[in-house]
């Protein structure tokens, strides 16, 4: 599979009194041709940051580090989608300048962020933001040409009475169709990857359903690459392809996501998925303690303080992602305890 999104051990470093942390710590993955990469994990994981980071808009003072790669448009990548090397002629989105990242954020790929009342402007009208973001890669279309633009992004957002809702502020919409505004406005300009950061989150369950069948339709129709955060397995199990699993900033398993869901290997992705509700009457067990501050991480693997597995051994050293000898070789966890 040719591989549109490249990242390779993209760190992400912030300020603090304490120093400097790293809420995204050397993660590394290959986001294929139409393909979606489910990043799973608890707030405070880094999904979020990482999110951020691939499209340049992490916290001020942030220092990026290692690669992520996007394969412009006409090229196929590496063509295997195993990260052996970037992109041909590709660009780096934590080296790129700002005008070029300019071009490239709704363009080339762009985000659907997790609270749509805060991502929309409250005094804009719901058509004028999504125009704005067509004239803002296409100056030199005509008005008449970007409105159209604007609501047959809207339409195939399935939006019902496109021109009505284009008059509206966001106020005037419920949180679904605020939601499917925000996926018109993200993908009005045709970018090729899109980053949906928990798009479902405070919506109603039938709601969750229907914006998730929408983004697997347009996924499929647009041939997007979509990269979908989430710390609902549930929601992994209907739309992704592939899992990564991050903890305190490290992708700790990943794999594709039937393997990972039906034979978890690492002692985190087993607590979560045991602490997810079932339609099988079972008793939800919880993941004792939190996710660690950033500053004050553990010595060796950082889940070790709340791991029922744990063993002295787990605290020589951070573990790398191993795969275990009856997994396929795509499937790695970063345990000590892998086989």
């Amino acid at each position: 599979m040719a591989t549109r999104l490249e990242a390779r051990g993209l760190t992400v470093e912030l300020p603090t009194r304490a120093g400097w942390v790293r809420p995204v710590n050397e993660v590394s993955f290959a986001l294929g041709d139409g393909e979606t990469l489910g990043i799973v994990g608890e707030s405070g994981s880094g999904k979020t940051m990482l999110a951020l980071a691939l499209m340049g808009l992490e916290p001020p003072g942030a220092r990026l580090t290692g690669e992520a790669w996007l394969s412009p448009r006409g090229v196929n990548g590496n063509g295997n989608g195993n990260a052996a090397s970037p992109p041909a002629t590709g660009e780096n989105l934590l080296t790129a300048s700002r005008k070029v990242m300019w071009g490239l954020r709704g363009g080339e790929i762009a985000m659907v962020f997790q609270e749509p009342m805060t991502a929309l402007n409250p005094v804009v009208r719901i058509g004028a933001q999504i125009e704005e973001a067509i004239r803002v890669h296409e100056p030199r279309l005509a008005r008449d040409e970007v409105r159209r633009r604007a609501l047959e992004a809207l339409e195939r957002a399935a939006v019902p009475e496109p021109a009505h809702r284009a008059r509206q502020y966001p106020h005037q919409l419920s949180g679904g169709l605020r939601q499917r505004a925000m996926i018109a406005m993200a993908l009005a300009a045709g970018p090729r990857v899109l980053i949906a950061d928990e798009p479902t989150t405070a919506l109603d369950v039938t709601v969750q359903k229907q914006i998730l069948e929408l983004l697997v339709s347009l996924r499929r129709e647009l041939q997007l690459s979509l990269l979908f955060i989430t710390h609902d397995f549930g929601v992994v199990a209907q739309i992704a392809d592939r899992v990564a699993v991050m903890y305190a900033g490290r992708v700790v398993e990943e794999g594709p996501a039937s393997e990972v869901l039906r034979h978890p290997r690492h002692p985190y992705t087993i607590g979560l998925l045991r602490a997810a509700p079932r339609i099988a009457r079972e008793k939800l067990v919880a993941i004792p303690g939190t996710v660690p501050p950033l500053d004050a991480l553990p010595a060796g693997c950082a889940f070790g303080p709340r791991c029922a597995q744990h063993v002295p051994e787990c605290d020589a050293a951070m573990p790398e992602l191993i795969h275990a000898a009856d997994a396929t070789e795509s499937h790695r966890a970063r345990c000590i305890l892998v086989r």
